[in-house]
């Protein structure tokens, strides 16, 4: 697979493919638990930076960035149950600090956490959840929104 960051075409191996697409598949799965990058590298047999360089070749955004994505994917469903407080999900999603979490939330939603959950959600109650998943996905910096998202 190749890919092309700035001018410099980044061709990524397949034995590295494995390791991204299991570190992926681990960012999925232990989102709420304390992960970084160096440790990701880690057990991908990589260093930071090579780790980071194919993973944004073979995914098209940063590992930090991915990750993040999945917390807040998370994050908007707990808001939407409404049982938790803002602070509740920020910890239950893995996020160490209200404020970055906050941000980040609102950057990426387009609204606070707390506006989130205070709105009413009552509308997708009816929608399957695997297609809930590919309308509610937190879309950053002018990416594709699905066909049909409002």
């Amino acid at each position: 697979m190749s890919a092309v960051i700035g001018s410099v075409p980044r061709v990524v191996s397949l034995p590295d493919l494995v390791r991204l697409r299991q570190a992926r598949d681990r960012m999925d799965r232990d989102y709420a638990q304390p992960l970084d990058v160096p440790a990701l590298a880690r057990d991908s047999l990589m260093s930071a930076g090579h780790f980071s360089r194919s993973f944004r070749a073979a995914y098209g955004e940063t590992p930090y960035s991915y990750l993040m994505t999945r917390r807040i994917e998370r994050a908007k469903a707990l808001l939407r149950r409404g049982d938790l407080s803002v602070t509740e999900v920020c910890m239950a999603v893995g996020c160490t600090s209200l404020g970055s979490f906050s941000s980040r939330f609102a950057e990426v939603v387009g609204e606070s956490p707390s506006a989130y959950r205070a709105r009413d959600h009552g509308s997708g109650a009816d929608v399957p959840a695997c297609l809930a998943k590919i309308y509610t996905r937190p879309v950053r910096n002018g990416e594709a929104k699905p066909p049909g998202a409002p």
